[in-house]
């Protein structure tokens, strides 16, 4: 990955690999889970503390039978048994449990895949009853077996009393000088234990992450997975090309969502949201047939219905917008309460504000809520009509119905129903030139 990060905690949407698989393992309702790690390890442990597993350690990397080896101690006898990948991000819970199923009490579920290029694979060698009789690693296949196109995924399940005594006997006499998880086959064959096999729906669910090419190619795999389930839903998007969910989404009827657009955390649209192109929404809820026009930033927001947010708009965390509300072209709000029907049209922005219903804020207005140490709060009340460019120096109340005269410096309370303004003066000079350059 030539990364710091170890490899499993490279980010698939909005998780890493290694959580993809344990939550679809935790969805299989397994008794226990039991995570191998090596290289950067305590890292991996203290990153996903928070899942329930059994973190077991292996020392010396000396291949995948000596990986599930270490493990085999914490595992009960007689119990199914299912092996994973950390770095094979998509493999489905559906293909896991036909697996499961295909194992049964006494059998060995095989996962394999069929592929139109199996190099680096290991083959599936058939007998001539098409029985699987072993699994031969790249390194040690002949040019013959080269050419078989079934290979093993290296997901299987069984039983761990069986497990644990194949493990027992592998052997490192390979190319590799590793011990093969895959020669446990091999001796299931020679006890007459039935090897049953199951194929993917989809090859990228086999498909394991060795570098940033490939984490990028599963990316795209993973999203058109997600937008696919969402159209299914019914959401229109535009492009499922151009659409990330890095998280969850909630969408109810008729949402509509244009080009390169990113949800990221937990999002929820109402009834008829239209979300134009070149938006990043993020943990935030949007409520019935609102619409968040082009290249705005929404997170951590609460925004009403039949809102009207954008073009470039940013919208930042503990913000409320009620019904109807208008946010315009380079508006930014921040930890602020609006009202129904008020408008914040133009360049502005509003931060740690109260502001009532139908208010009127003119371009270039700014709350002014910082004082290089302390954050103080604006009161705007309902009706207020503020002029473009104007400037409250919070603490402060405008009380309502008022209405602020444009270009004033609001640093008082100003009385509801009344007209304030704060100007200089404005001045002629008769008779004054331009200079005139030399």
């Amino acid at each position: 990955m030539k990364s710091a990060l170890p490899k499993v905690l490279h980010t698939l949407g909005h998780k890493s690999l290694l959580e993809h698989v344990l939550d679809t393992a935790n969805g299989l309702n397994a008794q226990s889970i039991h995570v191998v790690y090596g290289h950067g390890g305590e890292r991996v442990k203290q990153q996903l503390a928070r899942h329930n597993v059994n973190w077991v350690l292996q020392d010396q990397q000396l291949g995948t039978g000596h990986a599930v080896e270490q493990a085999a101690p914490f595992v009960p006898d007689n119990q199914p048994v299912l092996i994973l990948y950390g770095d094979v991000p998509l493999i489905k819970q559906q293909t896991l449990q036909k697996l499961i199923a295909a194992a049964g009490s006494d059998a060995l579920g095989l996962l394999t895949a069929t592929l139109a290029d199996p190099t680096g694979y290991g083959r599936i060698i058939r007998n001539a009853a098409g029985e699987v009789v072993k699994i031969i690693e790249q390194k040690d296949a002949d040019d013959a077996q080269k050419k078989i196109r079934e290979i093993n995924t290296g997901m299987l399940a069984l039983n761990s009393t069986r497990l644990k005594g194949w493990l027992k006997q592998l052997e490192n006499n390979n190319a590799q000088g590793e011990y093969y998880l895959t020669d446990v086959i091999g001796m299931a064959a020679l006890e007459n234990i039935a090897i049953n096999t199951v194929q993917p729906d989809a090859i990228y669910e086999i498909e394991g992450v060795n570098n940033k090419l490939q984490l990028a190619e599963l990316e795209r795999a993973y999203q058109r997975q997600q937008a696919e389930q969402l159209m299914h839903l019914g959401v229109t998007l535009r492009d499922p090309a151009r659409f990330d969910l890095r998280g969850e989404l909630e969408a109810g009827a008729d949402v509509v969502i244009d080009v390169n657009v990113v949800i990221e955390g937990k999002v929820k649209l109402g009834n008829g949201v239209t979300i134009e192109p070149n938006n990043i929404i993020k943990n935030t809820s949007i409520a019935d047939h609102s619409i968040v026009h082009a290249n705005c930033v929404i997170d951590s927001a609460v925004i009403g219905a039949h809102c009207a947010i954008g073009p470039y708009a940013r919208i930042r965390p503990e913000t409320r917008l009620a019904d109807h509300v208008k946010i315009g072209n380079f508006v930014e709000v921040k930890k602020s309460n609006i009202g129904a029907h008020s408008k914040v049209n133009h360049l502005s922005y509003i931060g740690d504000t109260e502001m009532g219903a139908d208010v009127n804020v003119g371009a270039g207005t700014i709350t002014c809520n910082y004082d290089g140490a302390n954050k103080h709060k604006t009161i705007i009340g309902d009706h207020v009509f503020i002029g473009s460019d104007t400037q409250l120096v919070a603490p402060v109340e405008v009380g309502a119905g008022a209405t602020i005269g444009a270009g004033s410096t609001i640093t008082h309370d100003a009385p509801k129903g009344e007209l304030t303004l704060s100007r200089s003066p404005q001045k002629t000079r008769q008779g004054w030139k331009r200079p005139v350059k030399k």
